[in-house]
């Protein structure tokens, strides 16, 4: 049964409750015209870039066997090829820890943004590796041979392997991977990657089992006002109270996620998103007891590279 919780303060400052030296902030109020009731709902479990603990990052391989540990949401990033493909990956180019080239040898990190996705057509880029390489931080990573696949790929591989094994279809949690230094160098401008990754959505019909994340508030913004029903997620990094206002004002409407870096959440931040029919989701959580922490917190979900740590 689902509990509603009303909280009447619309702003609480994260200034309290914390230990010593720690930065806080708090998500500013904005008006809204909405009532301020909060609906608590199952806990959504993220596979980070598919489970990247255990599989190659933000692969086919990746996805399915995340949704065999039963994550509720698929997190994963995308960026856009010269051709105007959107594919999965976490930088706009090849990362030297994750990639291995087509002649076989490893990318250098001298090397590697010299290797610019936005400027390869899809067919070059599926000739890099990103599977077989061993993954210096991630020991437990199985190693396959993987590429770089379509986003349409994953949602047409996800619903089969859904609807074949019978379980249940995961939401898309998918960042665009773009910011204004990088703009027609590394990615489009906002309102055409926006465009592109929006065909590809609206193609599949996965529209309402999107969610949108950023740290770039201009894709938010173009689709709050082209796309208002898409459900999007504000991503930060810094945790100024200061900046966090700046930053809110700036996007300025509410997402329906907040998702701050993990150790910087606090109880007065989670209750200030609730107030605001706000959901707060953090990331990257891969500790079985600072999830456990979180979730007594009242936090509405997690972004974790190991899925399996909430069933064992």
């Amino acid at each position: 049964m689902r509990k509603y919780f009303i909280i009447l303060s619309f702003f609480v400052m994260a200034c309290g409750g914390t230990k010593k030296g720690q930065q806080t902030a708090s998500l500013p109020s904005i008006k809204d015209s909405n009532q301020s009731l909060f609906v608590k709902e199952k806990f959504d479990v993220q596979g980070h870039r598919g489970c990247r603990g255990l599989m190659p990052e933000n692969t086919i391989a990746a996805m399915l066997k995340a949704i065999d540990w039963e994550v509720s949401t698929l997190e994963m990033d995308v960026v856009i090829t010269q051709d105007k493909k959107v594919i999965l990956s976490h930088e706009a180019f090849f990362n030297h820890e994750i990639t291995t080239k087509p002649d076989g040898s490893f990318v250098t990190e001298a090397e590697e943004q010299t290797l610019k996705i936005y400027q390869m057509e899809y067919t070059q880029v599926k000739t890099f590796d990103v599977g077989l390489k061993p993954h210096p931080r991630f020991s437990e990573q199985k190693k396959i041979k993987a590429y770089k696949p379509l986003l349409a790929d994953i949602f047409n591989e996800v619903r089969n392997y859904c609807t074949k094994n019978k379980k249940p279809l995961p939401y898309f949690n998918i960042e665009t991977k773009s910011e204004p230094s990088g703009d027609l160098v590394f990615h489009p401008k906002p309102d055409e990657f926006t465009e592109l990754l929006m065909q590809v959505i609206q193609a599949a019909q996965m529209e309402n089992h999107v969610i949108i994340q950023s740290f770039d508030v201009r894709t938010l913004q173009y689709l709050h006002q082209h796309y208002p029903s898409i459900k999007v997620a504000m991503l930060q990094e810094e945790f100024d109270i200061t900046l966090g206002s700046d930053y809110i004002k700036k996007l300025g409407f509410k997402p329906n996620i907040y998702s701050p870096q993990f150790n910087k959440v606090t109880v007065e931040m989670i209750n200030t998103c609730h107030a605001q029919n706000v959901k707060i989701i953090p990331w990257t959580v891969n500790d079985k007891t600072k999830i456990a922490e979180l979730k007594t917190m009242g936090v509405d979900g997690i972004i974790t590279d190991y899925p399996n740590l909430l069933k064992e």
